[in-house]
């Protein structure tokens, strides 16, 4: 990228926190010349940009004063965020009122879950709520977000910035994060047979934590979802096919179908030239790729939608197609507001059950995510907040 358009790109930046700031839109602005200074320097490009694709490169392993193992339902003594309240403005002396003091902080814990001999971590976000009200309040929905290649659970969660809207919805977020041992990229092992079957392998892994924050926590099982970034999004289409009586819905972010491959090599081809899966169950799903995805081809998000698809019409389910040009974008987002393609299928009555968002020039990365995780892209549509939007839209039928 050249240096004037750097210079350009930073210049019309400014003038667009400018107007902002005029506006009163401090936070905006604010995020916007944080965004163009990174943008400024060369160095920080691939940071953002650079891409979670299968080259060869091992990771440390995780340090040794990880928390210990659960054994038998108990969790390990959690490493525990307390985030912060709002910040006052200096000279405000305005106190904290008794109502609010008796409010229960918001907490971001690491833990660590055994199954089948491995050690797996995750992170748990759990919202703030009235602490004299917790044990009466309604069940919160339950998000599983499944990272992609070179990342772990709190980088994922810095990208995505699911928190951040999890606690305006009153919902909890679950971060699975794979082992070196597994696969020393940390990817999510989506095309090996071992771990495209139920209750074995990563899956039954993944299903059997998410069963137990569902009871440990006592969060809504009908309203329970998840979704990753591209080995992540695979693996949540895997393991969404075998547990439809626990996921509400699914969402597929640069990823591929279920099925799509068998093994290392097959899927290199799939990830380089898409391919279709098995057949898909009933299940909710959104669906986001960039067409400039230089690691997974985006053919693969037509052949996850076309799947759906097949499975809703089989069922019965009458659905209306629409397809729009723009929609929710980043701060930074005249791309994603004019260029971004998104199809959904709904209902008569106007519920969407499947959306294809296909983000002009997006390359292989999280579409509205924030700088402060890898493998964002900043200027597109929030892909966090239409596939929560989405999924809170679905539940589970009961048995």
């Amino acid at each position: 990228m050249s240096k004037s358009f750097i210079q350009k790109s930073f210049r019309q930046s400014m003038l667009k926190a400018t107007r902002l700031t005029g506006m009163g839109k401090l936070l905006d602005a604010t995020r916007l010349i944080q965004r163009a200074l990174v943008g400024a320097v060369p160095q920080a490009w691939p940071q953002a940009r650079k891409d979670p694709g299968p080259e060869a490169r091992r990771e440390p392993t995780p340090a040794a004063n990880d928390p210990k193992v659960e054994h038998q339902g108990f969790d390990a003594p959690p490493k525990v965020i307390i985030l912060p309240g709002p910040v006052q403005p200096a000279g405000d002396t305005q106190k904290e009122t008794p109502r609010e003091a008796l409010r229960r902080k918001a907490s971001f814990t690491k833990h660590t879950f055994a199954f089948e001999g491995d050690t797996y971590p995750y992170r748990l976000y759990i919202p703030s709520a009235p602490a004299a009200s917790a044990s009466t309040d309604k069940p919160m929905p339950l998000i599983v977000l499944l990272h992609g290649c070179k990342q772990d659970a709190l980088d994922f969660s810095k990208g995505t910035a699911m928190n951040e809207l999890a606690e305006e919805q009153r919902a909890m977020v679950l971060y699975p994060e794979q082992i070196t041992s597994a696969n020393a990229l940390r990817c999510w092992n989506w095309f090996e047979p071992g771990h495209q079957q139920a209750e074995r392998g990563e899956p039954g892994m993944i299903a059997a934590l998410t069963q137990k924050i569902v009871q440990q926590h006592a969060a809504d099982p009908g309203r329970v979802y998840i979704a990753g970034l591209s080995a992540g999004g695979a693996m949540a289409a895997v393991v969404s096919s075998l547990y439809p009586d626990i996921f509400a819905a699914v969402g597929v972010h640069s990823g591929l179908a279920a099925g799509a491959a068998r093994d290392v090599i097959s899927a290199f081809g799939a990830m380089r030239s898409g391919a279709k899966g098995d057949a898909s169950p009933v299940i909710p799903t959104i669906v986001f790729h960039g067409t400039a995805d230089k690691t997974v081809h985006p053919d693969n998000a037509e052949y996850i939608t076309d799947a759906a698809l097949a499975a809703l019409k089989a069922a019965g389910v009458k659905l209306v197609k629409t397809q729009s040009t723009g929609g929710q974008s980043g701060d930074n987002g005249e791309r994603g507001e004019e260029k971004t393609e998104r199809v959904v299928y709904s209902t008569p009555d106007g519920k969407p059950y499947l959306e294809n968002w296909r983000v002009d020039d997006g390359p292989h990365a999280w579409s509205g995510g924030d700088v402060a995780g890898s493998y964002t892209d900043p200027d597109g549509p929030s892909a966090s907040a239409a596939m929560l939007a989405f999924f809170l839209q679905h539940r589970l039928r009961p048995a």
